[in-house]
Order: structure tokens, then sequence, then C-alpha cells
């Protein structure tokens, strides 16, 4: 049975130390792919990972952090390849945040759920998405709208990016991810297994209204700028557009998922009701 209190031994106090310079090399993108690990910052988004049994390398955090989440302490421990005190200063140094909230934890990349067809619901691929708020607000809204899975283009944001994380406020850890090396050959596999794929784009004839989305169902997303590539454009089933009024050119891109989405969660449950 592992302690519930913290480790003995006084906080890691350097940013010179070798745990903290490893995790703060993680703020880049290309460390996290070489070391195959990613950021868990804060509470909450500790508390998710947790909640779902995602494996921990390392936690860092402060004894008052420690002291006020005694029970999260002891699920990060059980999970955890290692527990360090570090003081106030060094949290600071290792978050990606100007105010952190008194934890630090890495986590191994290839530990989350993956996204796979076939579907039987709804599924959302997007492409060249470069915002990581955007991409964490849609991670939390399709997780919220029951989605069964999200792929990205392999030129979009990493899923694992730290903003990412925070934006979807714990919900990444329970939505289904996948970064595909080509959204035209997921778009063609979905079509041979008879999954209908809308694009949703501003060209497109029909409202997003009159959709049949009981019907297992793509969603194609695009750049917030450019919007969707000819080529995908191209592939779809349906083009669909939102309705906006006069002078308006478009959504942001996490609205427009908001909107799909919830529409097709609306169109389902009423259904199911039948």
């Amino acid at each position: 049975m592992r302690s519930s209190h913290p480790e003995a031994g006084g906080p890691i106090a350097s940013t010179q130390n070798p745990l903290v310079k490893q995790i703060r090399k993680l703020h880049q993108a290309k460390y996290r792919h070489q070391q195959q690990l990613f950021l868990i910052e804060g509470t909450h988004t500790l508390e998710a990972a947790c909640a779902v049994e995602h494996p921990l390398e390392s936690v860092c955090h402060t004894a008052r952090w420690a002291e006020r989440h005694p029970e999260l302490w002891d699920q990060a421990h059980q999970r955890a390849q290692r527990m360090a005190i570090v003081t106030p200063e060094v949290l600071k140094a290792v978050s990606t945040t100007v105010n952190p909230e008194g934890v630090v934890a890495t986590a191994p990349r290839q530990a989350m759920p993956t996204a796979q067809l076939p579907l039987s619901g709804i599924g959302l691929a997007l492409e060249t998405l470069q915002d990581p708020g955007n991409l964490g607000t849609i991670v939390r809204t399709a997780t919220a709208a029951g989605v069964e899975g999200l792929w990205t283009s392999a030129d979009s944001v990493d899923l694992d990016h730290p903003k990412v994380l925070r934006a979807s406020v714990g919900a990444w850890f329970r939505l289904p991810m996948a970064v595909s090396p080509d959204l035209t050959a997921l778009v063609q596999q979905c079509q041979q297994q008879q999954i209908q794929v809308v694009a949703a784009d501003a060209g497109g004839t029909q409202n997003y209204w009159q959709v049949d989305w009981c019907r297992p169902t793509l969603i194609l997303l695009g750049n917030e700028g450019a919007g969707l590539s000819a080529e995908l454009v191209a592939r779809a089933d349906r083009l669909v557009s939102i309705p906006l009024a006069p002078g308006v050119e478009s959504l942001n891109v996490a609205i427009a998922a908001a909107l799909l989405t919830y529409e097709a969660c609306r169109q389902r449950r009423g259904r199911s009701r039948e």
C-alpha cells in the first residue's frame, strides 16, 4: 500500500535538474515526438487523466498542492513512474501557463485512445487546423455531443499540444483521436463502408439541418482561413453550409463543429424516442 502523504526529502529547487530540463523540452513539439511524451498541466486535467487510468511518466508538484489534493496525489502516485516535489519557481518553469496550478505531469503519447473505423455514429475529420484553442474546443464539444472519433491531417496542430489539452478541459482523455496521414484515403474508406461523408463548405447548397445525421457520418471541417481543400470537397457525398446573416463571411471552425455535431445529437436523440 503506497503512502497517502507526499514523498520525503526537500523539493527540487533548480531548473538545471535533469527531470526539470526534460519536462521543459516537452514545451516543443519536436521533443514531444522524440520522447513520445506529452504534458498534463493542472489539477482538473490530471483528474481527468486519472479518471480513465491513463498512465503517467512523472508528476511534479508543489508541497502545497499535495496538501490540498491528497486523494489526487495518491491516485497519481499509483500510476506515475516518478513523483517529485518542486518549488513554486521550478513548477512555473516546467509549466506552459503563466499562473500554474501546482502540478505538471508527463504521460506517454501512445496511450491515448485511438479513433478507428467503422463508425455507427458521428466522426470528425479536421484538415490543416492550426489553432490549438480551436482544436481543444472541438475535442470538448465533440466529446459532449457523443462523437465516436476525431481525425486530424498530419499538417494540423498536434493533438497533444498543451493548449489543446487545456482547451479541452479534461475531455481530451475520453475522445478517441488519431492523426491521419491521408484524409482522402480515410474518406474513401468511409464511403466503402457506407458511411456518408459530409463537408462543411461555404458553397454548400444544402443547410446542415437538412442532412439525415442518423446515418453513420464523417464530417469534414477545414482550415480556419482557407477552409477545406478542393480535393476533399470534391470527394464528399454532401456539401452543407451554415446559414449566415448578410455581411458575415464565416463562423469560427469550433462553432461550426458544435452546430453540426449537436444537430446530429438532436436528430439521433429524437429518433431514439420514436
